[in-house]
């Protein structure tokens, strides 16, 4: 149907070029913001509008301030000769375009456009079009639309075909960035493709892209080179990179990266990923160097230190309440880690993880079949490792279950485990495959009076060892080892005692404290030749007992003006009474001893002889505003009369400004190594910041008075890009080196440079 409008928007002031501004939107992936069409026509109709019309024929001269629109397009122009057989139009003057269904917006000079087939031709063209906004963590995000401008361009269906122009998602008339070339092919929503293009920041060319490709679907995938990276080491030399992106098909893609590195050699990397169905999936990272060496002062002399890191992750729904998932880490050796380490947490890790669980639950019951080795390097020198493996284990859990529900409750739970296992290291090794199963049953109850509760439990725990290490030497016999202990527990929970007051007017309206009183008692008894088992796990760690437990708590709640309630302050202090000061035999004097009545109580080690009382420990934690929390847990040793242990965190966000701080303090030595560490992170900004950005962090020990590592990053973050530098020092014993980094990153498509965005601040 074709609707004829009469000169009633004379005074109608044509066009003038000027893109759209992008209206205010949450940065949300795949968001379109549609425009709104109260009155748009319907889907078969033609809607003209002009100043003059001029009829010959099946053809409609229109003259004025002219405009066709459907229920899918706009078309606006000074002059306009319409066909409406054909639906033909050739547009002159002003010219503007805009597709309501893929949101694409165009000025030109001329047009012609065949309505009916959404097909034509557009001359000395301007226009936009709706950016897909990637708001990933991490990934810059900016809700300016793609303009591009070229010397004419056409619409074949859905597609459109820019020739001698660029594209950008930069505010005209400077961008910050552009992509130049003779010709563009883009497919909205679908995918964008330049042939012989450069990508210009301002108006110097920095790449030439023979062809490049970028996906705009929801979920890209499609093969290609990906974009370089270089950078600097004072360790590794300049680094060169480069990288292809294999789509295999739509279950399957590999990519490999190769840096190079001018002082050590080539470096690969090969990422395998998969999802073979909806419920299983997987993924495989080998990355490794032959390494030419580290050239030493002499000049002439090289060190070796290649080698290669292998990670396997996956899972998998197997049915009938089955899951399988694991994780395998391999490590060719510590000197290949600490030579080529890009952070400071990969340089003082020396474990390596590997596990595989095959379990199924249901009610209260779980059943686990486990495959698992950890290996602790002691030292760089080759086989210095201890490794324990558990290949396979398998465990029965019933979790407490309530067998009685009347005036005395009575809840029963099971833990079981039996397998192989076996521990290697430099001074002995077990066999290959060493029997241990371990079966421990609990029943407990509940009695009440008034507000105190009484909770006692009986446990009894029978563990079988196919071998042992006599007489506490380095010898391993094959010899078994059996154990049957009794575990009593009694909990006291006394009533809470709790006072509302004003609050400070700071803090809140109200205040609430609150005294929480707690205390136990255990008894562990039939553990013999505690030094005569060998350690896998804390199944070993079980020890002869007599102890118990008392701690307070304060805690402080505030209701501010909203009435909301929040924990503004809480302190725990807790303490142990040995009251078997050897623990059945166990402890060894001037050794540091490992046992389970340690290890429950704090993450320091504490026993180097026979002693009635452990260290006090006491826990603060704060939270004065909602976004800033402070923690600091000490160790009071009385038998020492000082702190042995002590950490502090405090971290915090005030508007663009985010901090946070740590400090580690160990003296117990001989018992563990002394310690002393500071860490400190500040920064001013945010990931979508405009401007400005900056941050700091570092990790100094007081004890060796050595900055171990620094890193530092500059971003400036305009409206549709940034530029981030990030300088870094690492020394840590014989790691040293300076590493200088940079990335420029363009909002919603990537980023180029040596700067990963998992190691950004912004």
């Amino acid at each position: 149907m074709l609707i004829a409008v009469a000169p009633a928007w004379a005074q109608f002031n044509p066009r003038q070029y000027s893109l759209p501004a992008a209206p205010p939107v949450p940065l949300e992936p795949s968001q379109r913001i549609l425009r709104q069409r109260p009155n748009a026509p319907g889907a078969n109709d033609i809607v003209v509008r002009a100043v003059n019309q001029e009829v010959q024929g099946n053809k409609r001269l229109l003259r004025g301030s002219v405009e066709l629109e459907t229920s899918d397009l706009l078309l606006k122009a000074d002059e306009i000769d319409y066909d409406t057989d054909s639906g033909a139009a050739e547009a002159r003057g002003h010219v503007y375009y805009e597709n309501f269904n893929t949101g694409e917006v165009l000025d030109c000079d001329r047009a012609e456009y065949n309505i009916e087939a959404q097909e034509g031709k557009f001359y000395n063209v301007r226009g936009s079009s709706p950016a897909k906004i990637d708001a990933r963590p991490g990934i810059l995000s900016t809700s300016n639309p793609f303009i591009f401008q070229g010397r004419w361009a056409e619409r074949v269906k859905q597609r459109y075909i820019l020739y001698d122009g660029f594209i950008t998602s930069c505010k005209l008339p400077r961008p910050w960035w552009r992509l130049t070339g003779p010709k563009f092919d883009i497919i909205p929503g679908e995918r964008a493709i330049a042939q012989r293009s450069f990508f210009k920041v301002g108006n110097v060319p920095v790449f030439y892209f023979p062809y490049f490709f970028k996906s705009l679907a929801k979920e890209p995938r499609r093969s290609g080179f990906l974009t370089p990276r270089f950078g600097t080491s004072s360790r590794l030399g300049f680094v060169y990179g480069f990288g292809y992106f294999w789509a295999i098909n739509r279950s399957y893609d590999l990519l490999y990266n190769g840096t190079y590195f001018t002082q050590r050699g080539l470096a690969h990397t090969v990422d395998f990923r998969g999802k073979p169905n909806e419920k299983s999936d997987f993924n495989v990272n080998i990355w490794g160097i032959n390494d030419r060496g580290r050239l030493l002062g002499d000049g002439v002399t090289r060190i070796k230190e290649g080698g290669y890191n292998l990670t396997f992750t996956g899972r998998a729904e197997l049915g009938r309440g089955w899951h399988a998932r694991g994780q395998i880490n391999y490590l060719s050796s510590l000197v290949f880690r600490r030579a080529f380490t890009q952070t400071f947490t990969e340089a003082i890790a020396s474990e390596v993880k590997s596990i595989g669980i095959l379990d199924k639950h249901w009610s209260s019951f779980s059943i686990n079949a486990i495959f698992a080795q950890l290996e602790n390097f002691q030292s760089d020198a080759p086989g210095d490792k201890v490794a324990i493996r558990r290949l396979p284990q398998v465990e029965f859990i019933v979790r407490e279950r309530p067998v009685f529900k009347r005036e005395l409750p009575v809840w029963i739970s099971l833990e079981s485990t039996g397998g192989l296992v076996r521990r290697n290291q430099p001074l002995f090794q077990t066999r290959a495959f060493v029997e241990r199963f371990d079966v421990n049953p609990r029943v407990s109850t509940r009695m009440r009076w008034k507000e105190i509760a009484l909770v006692p439990s009986f446990a009894v725990r029978g563990t079988y060892w196919g071998s042992s290490q006599p007489n506490q030497t380095t010898q391993v016999t094959g010899q078994n080892q059996t154990r049957l202990a009794s575990d009593i527990g009694l909990d006291l929970i006394l009533p809470s005692f709790s006072k509302v007051f004003n609050a400070p007017s700071w803090a809140g309206v109200k205040m609430k404290h609150v005294i929480e009183p707690r205390a136990s008692f255990r008894a562990v008894s039939g553990v013999a030749d505690f030094n005569r088992t060998i350690r896998f796990d804390e199944i070993e760690l079980l020890n002869n007992t007599r102890e118990a437990e008392i701690s307070l708590a304060n805690r402080f709640f505030v209701k501010n003006k909203a009435g909301v309630v929040s924990e503004f302050l809480s302190w725990t202090v807790w303490q142990r009474r040995y009251f078997d000061p050897t623990f059945g035999g166990a402890i060894v004097d001037g050794r540091r001893n490992v046992l389970e009545s340690q290890i429950g109580l704090t993450s320091f080690s504490f026993l180097g002889g026979p002693r009635h009382y452990s260290p006090v420990v006491s826990s603060l934690r704060m939270n004065p505003i909602p976004s800033l929390g402070i923690e600091w847990r000490t160790d009071y040793d009385p038998l020492r009369g000082q702190i042995t242990n002590s950490t502090f965190a405090a971290n915090g966000r005030i508007n663009e400004i985010f901090l946070s701080a740590g400090h580690n303090q160990v003296r117990n030595s001989p018992i563990s190594p002394p310690a002393n560490q500071f860490t400190g992170l500040i920064g001013l900004g945010r990931e979508n910041r405009r401007g400005w950005n900056a941050g700091f962090n570092a990790i100094y020990d007081y004890r060796l008075r050595q900055l171990q590592f620094s890193n530092s990053q500059l971003t400036y973050n305009s409206d549709c890009c940034g530029f981030s530098f990030q300088f870094r020092r690492l020394e840590y014993g014989p790691i040293q080196y300076n590493q200088y980094r940079f990335a420029f990153v363009i909002a919603n498509i990537g980023s180029v440079g040596n700067l990963r965005r998992q190691e950004r601040f912004f």
